[in-house]
């Protein structure tokens, strides 16, 4: 594919590309030389569950593939357990080796999902930072100083309110670019918030004589309140591996303002076809878009319908889970062990935001003993047959 066509795809949806003209040199010598650019992109396992907002720079990995470059995918198994800084106005919380290794078999299984597996270089940068001396490792910071660390928008904030920043956090961005390195990276791929770490790694290249990698970096997708981005820790994500119907109907409690932006990121559609459809029309088309990546056409299709059917037709979905409990258990119990919700907290907040239900009426205490067979419902998506 020529210059112009690649730039359209890696384009889309990308926020900086520094430098452009650097980009269009490398596609140049890529396509003179018949040789593959190398495309990076670091994860830190430190959760195990990947979202749509997660999505959003494995689909440019996606891009770059079909475009016929090279995708190394870094898992910092290493790195991850010092904890990238980046937007943090706290010290991070460490991970143990044995937390990070889970996560990372966890992370390999889902991009499955979204990248060609048989064509990924899959990296841990534990391979060249465990080899590292001691005095080696010191060597590589000579090539930062504590001017350039706070110069960084988030510690330069935890400084001025005199909050601890551990040296260890300083290290983050400095092995995140030697990663580039290492792995002599054309391009890498980051969040916006990311900036600093990947043009740090552009400097890094330099004093080790290697050509700088462009810096490609993606938006960070707001989750379904329309404002924070997509976070578990915000409570306002889609997970990928969520069931289909969860998917569907936050899907379809996003606002009309943020769709265009999913489907910019999340999907190939012509934007310009999606402008002119009604905005519920379009919500569902996105929906069915997104599991049938993720779960399949025929989960899709019946989401849609299920969900035309309790929303519209105000009818219950097929395949309602059905619970059978002795009579005298708290409707708390009942949620926690059906694992309608993941935890009794999780129930509690629910219960006190007047999102139970059971057989349509408002359940306000966490102590309430259903006396009949009945259906539990848990905000708009979530339904339990309980039998007694």
């Amino acid at each position: 594919m020529d210059i112009n066509k690649q730039l359209e795809v890696i384009k889309r949806g990308a926020v900086d590309i520094i430098s452009e003209d650097e980009l269009r040199k490398k596609l140049d010598w890529s396509i003179k030389n018949k040789k593959p650019l190398k495309i990076k992109a670091g994860f830190d396992p430190t959760a195990p569950d990947i979202h749509l907002g997660h999505t959003v720079l494995l689909r440019k990995l996606r891009q770059f593939q079909e475009l016929g470059h090279e995708v190394c995918f870094l898992i910092g198994d290493f790195t991850g357990q010092i904890g990238d800084p980046t937007g943090r106005s706290e010290l991070r919380k460490q991970l143990t080796k044995e937390e990070v290794a889970k996560n990372a078999l966890t992370y390999k299984k889902q991009v499955a999902k979204i990248l060609d597996v048989d064509k990924l270089k899959i990296v841990f940068n534990s391979k060249w930072f465990e080899k590292m001396s001691n005095a080696e490792m010191l060597q590589l910071t000579t090539h930062a100083s504590v001017s350039q660390m706070l110069a960084r928008d988030d510690f330069k904030k935890r400084y001025a309110k005199g909050d601890n920043i551990s040296i260890l956090e300083f290290l983050y961005p400095i092995m995140q670019g030697y990663d580039s390195v290492v792995l002599e990276a054309d391009i890498e791929l980051g969040g916006t918030d990311q900036i600093f770490n990947l043009l740090y790694g552009r400097e890094l290249q330099k004093d080790f004589k290697q050509a700088q990698q462009v810096v490609i970096t993606m938006p960070l997708l707001e989750g379904t309140d329309g404002v924070q981005k997509m976070s578990k820790s915000f409570g306002n994500y889609i997970g990928i591996n969520e069931p289909a119907a969860d998917i569907f109907g936050k899907i379809m409690s996003i606002s009309d303002e943020k769709m265009l932006k999913y489907y910019t990121l999340l999907t190939d559609e012509d934007l310009e076809k999606v402008k002119v459809m009604h905005p519920k029309e379009a919500k569902v088309s996105l929906a069915k878009l997104i599991i049938a990546q993720y779960h399949s056409k025929e989960e899709a299709e019946k989401s849609a319908q299920d969900f035309q059917k309790v929303f519209s037709q105000k009818e219950l979905p097929q395949d309602i889970q059905e619970y059978k409990t002795a009579a005298g258990k708290t409707v708390l119990n009942i949620l926690v062990d059906s694992s309608l919700v993941k935890s009794g907290n999780e129930a509690r907040r629910a219960i006190k935001q007047g999102g139970v239900f059971f057989n349509d009426q408002k359940i306000d205490s966490e102590n309430f003993i259903p006396k009949a067979n009945g259906v539990l419902k848990v905000g708009s998506r979530r339904f339990l047959k309980i039998i007694l």
